[in-house]
């Protein structure tokens, strides 16, 4: 039985919804039918409150007006004109901020994700509680995880590259 996570779960904080993505299913219904389903493992938080290295940091445009929507909508974007980067909106309407999914259970970095989901531009805005291809199911399993600093932000200056927003699944022993 599906257990699909509710509207109320991603419309929080994105500091309270990126850890607790971690160990959750997301699933993924391809167009040949198949569908997989894969262990979040390695998330990032991207917040709208002053957040330097968060894309909506520089205000609404067309490529971030999905951010200050409503959270549990897909925000996807080009990175270096072959990788579709998967993010999910969090919070309340304007807040504008979203969790990178920066690994899952035998895919690690942002790209590799995009590529083994098959993602493209048509993902943008995606809603996660309608969808028929793409969304994220609840898991029972207690989970551990360990939180570093966001990789490849130097940009953003400090304090925002030293916030420990990076959180990653402790695999089991």
């Amino acid at each position: 039985m599906e257990s699909r996570l509710p509207a109320g779960f991603f419309q929080r904080n994105v500091l309270e919804v990126a850890p607790e993505l971690l160990g959750k299913i997301l699933v993924r219904q391809f167009d040949d039918c198949k569908q997989k389903k894969y262990v979040i493992t390695e998330v990032e938080a991207y917040s709208g409150d002053g957040d330097l290295a968060c894309h909506a940091s520089k205000g609404k445009t067309p490529r971030t007006e999905v951010m200050f929507r409503e959270g549990g909508l897909v925000y996807v974007y080009l990175v270096y004109g072959i990788h579709w980067l998967l993010n999910i909106v969090t919070g309340k309407e304007g807040d504008a901020s979203a969790v990178l999914i920066r690994g899952l259970e035998g895919i690690e970095g942002p790209g590799r994700v995009g590529k083994a989901l098959c993602l493209d531009k048509s993902f943008y805005g995606e809603n996660l509680f309608k969808s028929n291809r793409i969304w994220i199911e609840n898991s029972e399993k207690k989970v551990e995880f360990t939180i570093s600093p966001r990789i490849g932000i130097n940009y953003a200056g400090e304090p925002w590259v030293s916030k420990p927003w990076r959180y990653l699944l402790i695999s089991p022993k």
